[in-house]
């Protein structure tokens, strides 16, 4: 008999807990197969068998397990069977047994308890005039019971209503507990201001126009919006090092490369994968990591040191349509860069006012080591960067940038 115990998912990861058990006890697996999703307080990890054969569980979903410790058990003497090959589930048949023929009746209602409501519902019910047929019934047989009745009556707004009302009650993963404490920290543990700016796209927009799909075909990678962030980003990063920089303690540690942390929504939340020395990528290295990153966090395969780490984090909330936002600083990073969605707007430019597509943009950082100079100076600076490309981002030579 096998003992599967908890591996470690990560450095300081002393607990987890059983997101979802994916087989059942009795059930026959195999090696390597996902027999269950745990959570960290980082990510979502699945949980391969060790060994084939049968499986007992000894933990229970929503439980909290200790690292090493043994969750299931596995028979490895066991050989898979009709009975243990996990199977869709049949609805049993009842055994016929032959009658006498007779002449055909119209068979009489089955009693049913459904919607009937107890002495008590029916009662307040009666004084609400609230008919039964519009309650949901959480008793035995779908009975309506006392609590049933006052919950269908409670009013809202002062104005009693004859709609269901009713309310689920879930406890939260541990890894979004986990962003939930970092949140709450985040706005209570620093001096959060945000400082904000708007963003022509025209001249990204021309040349996505003009070169996205000789990009495509030469890399096999789209030429988005994150490679122009990025690579913006890691300018300004390095002309105000300040924002570049973390409290540790008492002390100032600023770095000397630029590990860029991208929020992307995943299938359980929130996950920030890092981009690492992103100061060493072009246009097509970004664009590959992002979109790589990305896929592992929508699959479901991100590890714990694919997200730790960074020291500036990007995340993009106008792909949900968000017009202006003031994100939350990714502890212990000291900044934060939101990008928005792109709308036309009126713009003046060379004293005429002119249509253009503009993105609204902002900074949210930690005053305790970012001054106001630093955080509008770094702000302007990606703006600069972002509305002259060709000049700053690509050294005049688009092509050459492009890797055309």
């Amino acid at each position: 008999m096998l003992e599967m115990k908890v591996p470690s998912p990560g450095e300081s990861i002393t607990e987890v807990e059983i997101a979802r058990w994916l087989v059942k006890t009795g059930d026959y697996v195999t090696k390597d197969q996902a027999v269950a999703e745990v959570d960290s307080d980082k990510a979502t990890l699945e949980l391969p068998a060790e060994a084939s054969g049968i499986i007992t569980l000894q933990a229970e979903e929503g439980e909290a397990v200790k690292v090493g410790q043994v969750v299931c058990l596995i028979d490895t003497t066991a050989v898979p069977t009709a009975s243990t090959a996990p199977t869709a589930p049949t609805t049993p048949t009842a055994p016929t047994v032959p009658t006498a023929p007779t002449a055909p009746t119209t068979p009489a209602p089955t009693p049913s308890v459904d919607r009937v409501p107890s002495p008590a519902a029916r009662k307040i019910l009666a004084e609400r005039e609230i008919p039964a047929s519009t309650v949901v019934g959480t008793g035995k047989g779908g009975r309506i019971t006392k609590d049933d009745a006052l919950k269908a009556s409670k009013p809202s707004m002062g104005t009693p209503t004859g709609g269901v009302r009713r309310e689920t009650r879930a406890k939260m993963s541990m890894l979004r507990r986990k962003v939930a404490e970092r949140l709450v920290s985040a706005k209570n543990e620093t001096a959060m201001l945000t400082t904000f700016n708007e963003v022509d796209m025209t001249a990204i927009y021309q040349l996505r126009a003009e070169y996205k799909d000789a990009f495509k075909e030469r890399h096999n990678v789209g030429l988005g919006f994150m490679s122009f962030f990025t690579l913006a980003v890691v300018r300004a990063l390095k002309l105000f090092p300040d924002v570049n920089s973390m409290i540790d303690g008492q002390d100032k540690v600023t770095y000397d490369f630029c590990d860029i942390s991208i929020a992307v929504s995943g299938p359980k939340g929130l996950m920030v994968p890092v981009i690492r020395n992103a100061e060493n990528l072009s246009f097509r290295g970004v664009e590959a990591e992002v979109k790589r990153l990305a896929t592992r966090a929508r699959d479901g395969q991100i590890t714990v040191d694919e997200m730790t780490g960074g020291t500036f984090t990007i995340t993009n909330g106008g792909v949900f349509g968000s017009m202006l936002s003031t994100p939350i600083i990714n502890p212990p990073q000291s900044g934060i860069l939101g990008m928005h969605n792109i709308v036309d707007r009126p713009i003046v430019h060379n004293g005429q006012i002119v249509i253009a597509p503009v993105m609204y943009v902002a900074l949210s950082y930690d005053h305790r080591i970012i001054d106001g100079r630093e955080s509008v100076g770094f702000l302007v600076a990606v703006k600069e960067a972002l509305e002259n490309p060709v000049e700053i981002l690509m050294n005049g030579n688009p092509k050459q940038a492009l890797e055309l």
